[in-house]
């Protein structure tokens, strides 16, 4: 049984430390994998390096795997996409508008000198458009393009070609010949290459406690057949590879009878100078103890002509916890403060209510008693001075003198009111 778990490769870094300082990724090629292994003492090892991006197949002329296109869109009078011409290596360029044929190409040896411009000939009002030079290598997955717009003048004060920003702009005379610049000069574009000497793998070995730099190189493997071996150990079976490996992908490395002296870190790289594919795969051996040679003491499930399975030490991986966090620390704390605010808030508010309710009730209760202790004071007097008034001017003299009663109640008149002022200064 084996422990196949593959991490992420900043995981990598974390269980596997030595990977750290292996080099920097330009130089030994990205981690895509990284294992920790573990095999029981005696039994097979094999540590897997699989990738089809590394299957060899020639890029023949036959092949077409390298495929160039040229592509024009149109906004008026109506939007269109319309492909004008196409060429692989094992094929004569297409030109797909009956219109353009002997008027619009490329040139005959652009996968010989990577020189894919577009040379149209005659230039018309309705070659204007913006023009894609697309570029595509299907063997190792790599798709270029570049775009170039295309307008027409009958000025040749107007002629000129600029950058908008975003591409290339050309202004060209109605009538003449303009080249689209499209060049790629990248050996993947190019024939007369040694595709299989640019295609190498090779496995490397650090024993505990070595440095990085001290690795020792156990095998290189080229596309072309030939095969380099570092020490006694392919020689003497110990390790192998696959025979046809760049044939199905498969450069896994096979160690037999494990020792604990093979425990350490072994690595995978996976160099396509073609394609530019630099890719390596971590591993780290541990030897555990060798499996019971007596049959009695398996398990009833297996039966006595079936291989030992290699023994799994299942270690925890890591597990993702899912937490939701406030996005302050002070989360509750704040919605606390403005549970409390508002509370406290509505307590000032009743009491103020209350407060003004009982002075405006203690006002109206004092107003009314004023009001009653003025009223029985001012009735009182009144009645007094009525009856004064009236004691007063009710008193008739028995020797009157008045010879009629007009000048008598003039006469009482002035008597009541010599009398009330006197009251008064009194």
């Amino acid at each position: 049984m084996h422990l196949d778990m593959t991490l992420l490769p900043i995981f990598a870094l974390l269980f596997l430390p030595e990977a750290l300082t292996q080099g920097s990724s330009s130089r030994v090629g990205v981690v895509v994998e990284a294992k920790n292994i573990t095999f029981p003492a005696g039994s097979r090892a094999v540590l897997p390096c699989r990738s089809q991006r590394m299957v060899w197949t020639r890029d023949r002329l036959s092949d077409r795997q390298r495929v160039v296109h040229w592509d024009v869109v149109r906004n008026s009078p109506e939007y269109s996409v319309e492909r004008v011409l196409d060429m692989s290596p094992g094929a004569r360029q297409r030109v797909y508008n009956a219109f353009n044929k002997g008027r619009v190409s490329i040139p005959e040896t652009a996968f010989n000198d990577g020189n894919f411009s577009l040379v149209i000939n005659n230039v018309v009002t309705s070659d204007k458009g913006v023009y894609t030079c697309n570029l595509h290598h299907h063997y190792c997955q790599v798709h270029q393009n570049i775009q170039i717009q295309l307008n027409v003048t009958k000025s040749v004060r107007k002629e000129r070609r600029y950058w908008d920003g975003e591409k290339t702009v050309f202004v060209v005379l109605l009538g003449s010949s303009v080249v689209l610049p499209c060049v790629n000069r990248r050996a993947l574009w190019r024939e007369g290459v040694q595709e299989d000497q640019q295609q190498v793998a090779h496995w490397d070995y650090q024993a505990p406690g070595v440095r990085p730099d001290r690795a020792e190189r156990l095998v290189d493997l080229y596309a072309s057949g030939e095969r380099r071996d570092y020490g006694p150990l392919f020689s003497q079976n110990k390790m192998s590879l696959e025979e046809d490996a760049f044939t199905v992908g498969d450069f896994s490395l096979s160690i037999a009878e494990l020792k604990p002296v093979d425990i350490g870190l072994y690595t995978c790289y996976l160099h396509h100078h073609y394609c530019g594919i630099q890719e390596r795969r971590i591993f780290r051996l541990t030897v555990g103890p060798p499996l019971p040679s007596n049959p009695s003491t398996l398990l009833p499930t297996i039966e006595s002509n079936d291989l030992p399975e290699p023994r799994i030490e299942e270690n925890d991986g890591p597990r993702v916890v899912n937490v939701i966090l406030p996005e302050q620390k002070g989360y509750f704390v704040q919605h606390l403060g403005y549970f409390l605010a508002t509370f406290l808030l509505l307590t000032l508010i009743a009491v103020a209510v209350i407060v003004l309710t009982r002075r405006r009730k203690k006002r109206e209760s004092e107003y009314d008693i004023y009001r009653y202790e003025r009223g029985n004071i001012t009735n009182g007097g009144e009645i007094s001075l009525d009856c004064t008034e009236l004691s007063t001017c009710n008193q008739e003299p028995s020797f009157s003198e008045y010879k009629n009663n007009l000048l008598k109640e003039r006469g009482l008149a002035k008597d009541c009111n010599k009398d009330f002022e006197a009251k008064l200064w009194k």
